[in-house]
């Protein structure tokens, strides 16, 4: 399995768009598995984990850049 990296996964139920850093192994280009740690079980994520997810690049108001969960694949 590929070293971890984080993507962001959005959270449902917040009124507003918010993100969860995740940790994620790329599994095929662009295709990752969420690994977690879910700290917070309270919290609803688009997606579970240990889904596999399709990531892109988005850029966040304070101008950074990182991954993002768009699909579930598979």
């Amino acid at each position: 399995m590929n070293p971890a990296v984080q993507v962001y996964v959005r959270l449902l139920d917040e009124g507003v768009r918010v993100w969860r850093p995740v940790g994620a192994a790329e599994e095929a280009p662009g295709i990752y598995r969420l690994l977690g740690p879910k700290a917070d079980e309270t919290e609803l994520w688009e997606f579970e984990l240990d889904s596999l997810v399709r990531c892109v690049p988005q850029k966040f108001s304070d101008g950074n850049i990182a991954l993002v969960a768009v699909e579930r694949v598979g």
